[in-house]
Order: structure tokens, then C-alpha cells, then sequence
């Protein structure tokens, strides 16, 4: 819509999502996408991805005078605010979640001198606070619920009074999709995740089918990566896909598998989602 408004090019800071196919749908479109703001000229159109952002990057932006559209996720810009509200009372913020991830340096950034990366159960036995009395945990939106909460516990054993977030972090989508996947991977031989690799919340789909059960499971981008080989003895085959994939994709692949044999399909929703979210402000009309 940005581009329908602004006409091209519109400069986009990071992939807009972790997809590849939606990233390239964009650029031939006249979207540019950007590593920093500084290779933005200024007095541009300035597209902030859905991983959100720290204050500096909008800081930067500003000294631009780039048009700015935020298109964080409403689930990331609310760990934002708690990040925020927890650092004012002078809290340390144990953050859950992978080191470099976007998401992850965006929250950071709203008070680095509080918050501490905490990237999995195995390190927590690193982790350094200056008042256990005074600890509250976020994570990153797209983990796996699992290892999340497997990370949650071993912190409790340390830090007796942490605190949990008001509410639960984790995106509703990557939860959703997680718990399909728990019962669609006992009863399929083989699992296809269509996804990018750069996809958080694709790649823990993948790890999730392997330790519900799943025979196998694989991660695509497209109908164009599914292996016949991977195929050979299977009987049921169990397909899902990240939360930023476009429908046409996945269809791409359940289309590929009929023409392979694997022409009944039976649609699994663990979870039935209702939730809608508006366009970012700087496009609603």
C-alpha cells in the first residue's frame, strides 16, 4: 500500500518479513530494501519492517527528515512498551530469545543498560542480575513455546521472584501453527515447512514437528525445493508453513504433492484465529 500511495521507490529498513518470495514480490514492485536508514536519501519514504525497531533507528531517521512508516508487529511493539515500563522501575529485563535476530536488537535497544539476552536453557546459568528481587523475563515473539518455556523454568530456579510479562509474548500465529504441528507430526511420516531459512518462527516449525514425532520434516521456500526423494516411503504427509508465508505458496506445494500421489487432504486447525490488526497508521486513510 505504500507503494500504491507513495508511488516507487519506497525504501524498506531489513526485510520487511523473513520471506524471500515476499521480499522479491516487493523489489520488482519498486520496493528498495536497506540495511540502515544512512542509505536512504533523504526526504524519502522509509519502511520500518515488522521486527521492530530501537528509538535510534527512528532517531536517525528523523536527522533524514525521511517519511516514516512503521510497520511493526503490534505483538513486538507491546514487549516495546513493556521493556519500556519495566526499565522506568528500575527493573532488570531477562530478554528470551536468539542473539542478532532483528526482533531481539529492536527491544534491546529500548533500554540496553536493563535488558539481558538470555538465548535458550543453557544459559541461564550465566546470567547476572543486581537484584533477584527485582527481575521480570520477555521474550522474543517468535520462539518456540516449548524451549520458552523450558527457559522461563530455569530462570524461576534461579531467580525465585521473577516476574512474568502481563501477558504472553509469543506471536498468537507462531503459537497456533506450533500446536497444529503437535498434531498433525505423530501422524505424518514426513513434515514440509514452507518458509524462508531466515524465518525465526519457520525453522522452530521444523524443530517442533521433529520432537512431536514426525518422521521427518523439511523446510521449503517453494513447491520448487520439495525433494521426491524425501517422499519415498511415505504414506501421510503433513504440510504447514510460517507465519509470514502467502496462501499461494502453500497451495503451490499441496498442488505438487497431488500430482504425486498425496491428493487427499484433511485441514487441521488447532486453534481458531480471530485476530485482525490495522494497517500501520501512516497508511490508514
Amino acid at each position: 500500500m505504500a507503494l500504491e500511495r507513495f508511488g516507487a521507490p519506497v525504501y524498506v529498513r531489513k526485510q520487511i518479513v523473513h520471506n524471500t518470495h515476499v521480499v522479491n514480490e516487493l523489489t520488482k514492485r519498486g520496493a528498495i530494501f536497506v540495511e540502515e536508514t544512512d542509505e536512504v536519501p533523504e526526504g524519502s519514504v522509509v519502511v520500518f519492517s515488522a521486527h521492530g525497531i530501537a528509538p535510534e533507528v527512528r532517531e536517525q531517521a528523523q536527522a533524514r527528515n525521511l517519511r516514516q512508516i512503521d510497520a511493526t508487529c503490534p505483538l513486538v511493539t507491546k514487549v516495546h512498551n513493556e521493556a519500556r515500563r519495566f526499565a522506568a522501575g528500575d527493573y532488570d529485563i531477562l530478554l528470551i530469545g536468539h542473539e542478532g535476530h532483528e526482533e531481539v536488537v529492536g527491544t534491546t535497544g529500548e533500554a540496553p543498560a536493563r535488558v539481558k539476552l538470555v538465548d535458550g536453557p543453557e544459559s541461564v546459568g550465566g546470567v547476572q542480575v543486581r537484584d533477584p528481587a527485582k527481575v521480570v523475563w520477555l521474550s522474543q515473539t517468535t520462539l518456540s513455546v516449548d524451549e520458552t518455556v523450558q527457559t522461563v523454568a530455569a530462570l524461576k530456579d534461579r531467580f525465585p521472584q521473577l516476574i512474568d510479562p502481563p501477558s504472553d509474548d509469543i506471536c498468537y500465529a507462531t503459537q497456533n501453527r506450533q500446536a497444529a504441528v503437535k498434531v498433525i507430526a505423530p501422524r505424518s511420516d514426513v513434515v514440509i515447512v514452507v518458509g524462508s531459512r531466515n524465518s525465526s518462527n519457520s525453522v522452530r516449525l521444523v524443530e517442533v514437528a521433529k520432537d512431536a514425532g514426525a518422521g521427518a520434516a523439511y523446510l521449503i521456500d517453494d513447491a520448487g525445493e520439495l525433494d521426491e526423494r524425501w517422499l519415498g516411503d511415505a504414506v501421510t504427509v503433513g504440510v504447514t508453513s510460517g507465519a509470514s508465508v502467502p496462501e499461494e505458496l502453500v497451495h503451490g506445494v499441496l498442488g505438487k504433492l497431488a500430482a504425486l500421489g498425496f491428493a487427499d487432504v484433511e485441514e487441521v486447525e488447532a486453534v481458531k484465529e480471530k485476530m485482525s490488526f490495522q494497517l500501520p497508521r501512516e497508511l490508514r486513510k
